[in-house]
């Protein structure tokens, strides 16, 4: 396939790499302006929408909109593109996406990702998909270069924004139990590596629990996600909430904490470096 790439940060640059490796033909785009082996680049927007499909990995709504849609990208794209958003979006922004994209007859869909850039560069992403069923089969070929499973989500984009969203707010939470384990555990002479150890062993053998309990019982927070996107992403699950209507405690606890290790002056550091704020707030 011909694809274009918008967004070369640590995630666009594994993905549009391993869409190379797969034997594509890939152009992108990057603000920062860069080079990629094996890539082309190209010098807008407008142009890395001249293939058969476009995979957006920007960081948030505002870059999405300023680089897209402020210039009036969507509307001169190329016949039968398909354009993937694999950014994590707010749910208001993803169904204002499905509204321009259809309007200017052309398929979206929404991809955001789990996983880490390290689990990108292994081309092990999962994707959770949302769009019109045809689309996403004809993006499949995209899906097995940068991933290793497609979670289908529906035929609306938004479901797969939200079920990302849930996903993200569910990691912040665990990084916080964890942090407060290890203050109630610590605190009475279990060590936090002997504590861990425990728990991936019995209750919680999932990856979100190796990942970060290994960062705390480090008290390495060097950021494979920083804590400023983590904020961001607790922010639209916020958003999220107040659409249903719905009262959701723990997110709203675990935004405040957040909220608070960035005020720190922590946010540039991984997300899970909210673990030894808690932590060391709870020994003043």
């Amino acid at each position: 396939m011909d694809i274009g790439v918008i967004g070369l940060g640590a995630m666009g640059r594994a993905m549009a790499s391993n869409l190379v490796a797969a034997g594509h033909t890939v152009k992108a785009w990057n603000r920062s302006g860069g080079e990629l082996d094996g890539v082309t680049m190209v010098a807008s927007p407008r142009e890395a929408f001249q293939g058969d499909a476009v995979l957006t990995m920007l960081p948030d709504d505002a870059a999405i909109r300023e680089a897209l849609l402020e210039g009036g990208v969507l509307e001169h794209a190329a016949a039968g593109t398909v354009h993937i958003v694999a950014s994590t979006i707010s749910l208001a922004f993803s169904h204002e996406l499905a509204a321009l994209h259809a309007n200017a007859g052309m398929d979206y869909v929404a991809a955001p990702v789990l996983g880490r850039p390290d689990v990108a560069a292994k081309g092990e992403l999962n994707i959770l998909a949302g769009g019109r069923a045809a689309a996403v089969d004809r993006v499949q070929p995209v899906f097995e270069a940068i991933g290793k499973q497609v979670w289908l989500m529906g035929d609306r984009p938004p479901a797969a924004n939200a079920a990302k969203i849930a996903c993200n707010m569910m990691i912040a939470m665990a990084i916080e139990a964890m942090a407060e384990a290890v203050s109630l555990t610590e605190g009475n002479g279990v060590e936090r590596e002997r504590f861990f150890e425990l728990i991936l062993g019995t209750l919680f053998g999932s990856r979100s629990y190796q990942v970060y309990s290994a960062n705390i019982a480090n008290d390495d927070y060097e950021p494979g996600f920083k804590a400023t996107l983590g904020l961001k992403d607790l922010r639209l699950a916020t958003e999220a909430a107040e659409q249903t209507e719905g009262s959701l405690p723990m997110l709203a606890a675990v935004y405040q904490r957040m909220g608070e290790t960035v005020d720190a002056g922590l946010g540039d550091r991984d997300w899970s470096v909210m673990a030894d704020y808690t932590i060391q707030s709870a020994k003043r």
